[in-house]
Parts: C-alpha cells; sequence; structure tokens
C-alpha cells in the first residue's frame, strides 16, 4: 500500500510512501523532452516536457511511480486493487494503457486545470505494457501548486475529485476517505480540555491527549486520516532545508517496519522508499527502508534536450553511505549523495546488455534494471559547484 501527500511551505512539495513486500528494480529516472513512447495498436507520443521520477524501466520505456516535470506538475499512481477497472478501446477517445497515463499527462499538461480538460476525453484501457507486465490497479493524485486531484478509474465510469486535503491512500474510493476523515474532527494538536463534564472537573494527565481517537494502524482509512492531520498541522520554516525535513517527517507518521504488516509465506509489507520533490526547482528527494540519508537528484542539472533517459541507481544502502562517504558540515544539513547519471548507452554497458526501446527486439540477456541488478561502479562524483547542493561524497549502495 501507499501513502502521498502534496505540501506547501514558501515552494511547493510532492511525495510518497511507497509500501509493498519487494522492489521492482526501481530507479531515480529522467525523461527528456521529445522522449518518444509506443503504445498499443501502433500508437505512440512524444514528450513536450521533461520530467524526474521513480521509475521500473523495463525495454528503454520508464514505467513512473511518482513524477514531476519540468513546470512543476506531479503525479503519484498507488494501488487500488478491487476497485481499478480499465476500460477497452473507444472510439472516439485517447486510449492510453494505465502504464503510460503519468508521463502522457505530464508529458504535455503544465497545470492540473490542463490535465483536467484532457482527462475529459481519455480511456484509460486495460491493455498490458508485456505480457510479463500486466496492468496493476491504480489510483492516481495529481498536483502543481494551486490544486491537487485524485483520478480513479472504476466500473462506471472515470471519476475526477478535488482534493483540498492534499492526502491519498489506498482503498475504499476517494469519497469514502473524504468523508470518514469527518469523525475525527475533535482531535486537535492543542492541549486537551475537559469537555466531557464542561466544568473543568477532569485534567490531562499527558501531553498530546488532544489527538486522541486519532488512528495508528496501518490500514489505508487509518493512513489516510493520520497523514493528513500530520501534514495538515505541521509547522514548518520556509528554507529548503527545514521544509524538506518536515515532508518526510509526515510521511514518517504513516511509513510501514518490516514485521507489523505480515502477507504470509515469510513477506512483510514496508515503506521501500519514501520521496519528495520540490515542484518550483525539480529536485527530486528520496531515502530507502535500508538508508535514511537523504538523496537528491537536481533534474536541471542534466541535459533534457537529450535523446536518451537518465538513470540514477538507487542509494539503498546505510553502510555504503557510511564506508564511501561522510557528511559536509553544510548549509543544506542533508546527507545529499552526488550521483552522475547514467545514460541509456552506458546503462547497457554496465548491466551487459542493450536497454533497447518498446518494441525492438531486447537483448538476450535481460537489462538489470528489469531484475534489481544495481552496478557498483561508474557512478562519477559531483562536486557541490557543479550541482549547486551540498552532497555526500559519493556514497555508493547496492539496491
Amino acid at each position: 500500500m501507499c501513502t502521498a501527500v502534496s505540501y506547501h511551505t514558501k515552494d511547493h512539495y510532492f511525495g510518497r510512501n511507497l509500501d509493498f513486500e519487494c522492489s521492482y528494480g526501481e530507479s531515480v529516472t529522467i525523461t527528456p523532452r521529445h522522449f518518444l513512447f509506443c503504445l498499443p495498436e501502433g500508437a505512440e507520443f512524444r514528450t513536450k516536457y521533461a520530467m524526474i521520477g521513480m521509475a521500473h524501466v523495463a525495454e528503454g520505456t520508464p514505467l513512473y511511480y511518482d513524477v514531476v516535470n519540468e513546470k512543476g506538475l506531479a503525479m503519484a499512481g498507488l494501488l487500488f486493487a478491487g476497485n481499478a477497472v480499465y476500460q477497452k478501446r473507444q472510439e472516439g477517445k485517447d486510449n492510453i494503457p494505465s502504464w503510460a497515463l503519468l508521463p502522457w499527462i505530464l508529458g504535455q499538461c503544465e497545470t492540473v486545470a490542463e490535465a483536467r480538460v484532457l482527462l475529459e476525453r481519455i480511456a484509460v484501457t486495460d491493455e498490458p505494457f508485456s505480457e510479463a507486465l500486466q496492468p496493476s490497479p491504480m489510483h492516481w493524485m495529481l498536483a502543481d501548486a494551486a490544486q491537487c486531484l485524485v483520478i480513479e478509474q472504476m466500473a462506471d465510469g472515470l471519476h475526477l475529485y478535488d482534493n483540498p486535503i492534499g492526502v491519498l491512500a489506498n482503498n475504499p474510493p476517494f469519497p469514502f476517505h473524504r468523508e470518514n476523515i469527518r469523525q475525527y474532527l475533535n482531535v486537535t494538536a492543542e492541549p486537551a480540555q475537559d469537555r466531557f463534564s464542561g466544568q473543568e472537573l477532569l485534567s490531562p494527565f499527558s501531553r498530546g491527549m488532544g489527538g486522541f481517537g486519532l488512528p495508528g494502524d496501518l490500514s489505508s482509512a487509518s493512513r489516510f486520516v493520520r497523514a493528513a492531520f500530520v501534514k495538515l498541522n505541521s509547522r514548518s520554516a520556509e528554507g529548503e532545508k527545514e521544509s524538506v525535513s518536515q515532508f518526510f517527517h509526515i510521511l514518517g507518521a504513516v511509513e510501514q517496519q518490516r514485521g507489523c504488516c505480515y502477507l504470509g509465506e515469510g513477506k512483510y509489507e514496508i515503506t521501500i522508499y519514501s520521496s519528495c520533490c520540490n515542484l518550483e526547482k525539480g529536485i527530486y528527494y528520496y531515502k530507502t527502508y535500508d538508508n535514511h540519508s537523504i538523496t537528491a537528484v537536481e533534474l536541471h542539472k542534466e541535459n533534457l534536450d537529450g535523446e536518451e533517459l537518465i538513470y540514477y541507481p538507487l542509494v539503498s544502502l546505510l553502510y555504503d553511505t557510511m564506508q564511501k562517504g561522510g557528511y559536509y558540515g553544510t548549509d543544506i544539513g542533508f546527507g545529499l549523495t552526488a550521483q552522475k547519471g547514467i545514460t541509456g548507452k552506458n546503462r547497457a554497458a554496465l548491466y551487459g546488455t542493450a536497454c533497447q526501446r518498446r518494441g525492438t527486439h531486447h537483448a538476450e540477456k535481460p537489462c538489470g534494471g528489469c531484475y534489481g541488478i544495481i552496478p557498483t561502479e561508474g557512478r562519477g562524483n559531483r562536486s557541490s559547484a557543479d550541482r549547486g547542493l551540498h552532497y555526500h561524497r559519493g556514497g555508493y549502495g547496492g539496491c
């Protein structure tokens, strides 16, 4: 399961927890402008805007989990099993398979308002990416600096919901969450008062009792309420350091620890990664389950008019970060890992295969990105002057 949040201080931030029992070899991936996406039935589209986000790259195509474009429009897909019902192809509609919905919207829209117009003529189809990668049942949260929208494709059609709360979890459908949260009207961050007697006969015996009744379990409905409460009551200074730190604390209120959500057969759901993106600056921050040091990648420091995807394998082991890096004493104060992006050709060399575009012959030996194999060489260090940020000095990690 997952939780997504839209948040603002001076700048606007968007991110999510990805909660699952295993990783699919995801990496931070930059898609340049004018990148070609090949769709079923010979259809295709090219992106007008560059974008950065977390993706599993299959056959040279980024399958994004969450992503933001260069104009500050962000989107995340969250599991919606049992409720998501995709459509068959329809005449007179823009037929977009669910796996391509994020880049299709972010590749051509600057704002939620523009995306809403496009969504009115779309059919989110059930066409798989490949035989091995069937459609996942999802719903989506879309946000910019001014608006937030929930998108749900169900059996009775496509539903668009304004989301002033700026939070999304999983089942049930969004109208349930919007109604359910009203049960917590009396939950407050303020000190508890004696409303029981109305005569001040009772007094709180602990700080935080105003929040009594706030759910703390890992169900979707509870995570929605808890994340909304923490987000709406958060107080942060407006600097980048403070804002990003606070954002990860909001996500931390609903993260999942191994052992607390048992799925059977020795499997547990955990928060595989947490992300936060500054929508104005195009900086994508993330941390993983085994590495809580924050890593940052800047969209606008790369060549956005190139022809190839740029990959940033995840720095996912704290041990490696500590062994091969160390904190700078900086104003930002994060442990930011300086990673040099790997282009398609360099990535092919590292993985020992060609990551070719969808629809072309795939090399006999599958690419590492499809199977979570992360190279341990070829990731160059960048200085703070090169990136405009202060970083860990090249902490490399395996997946």
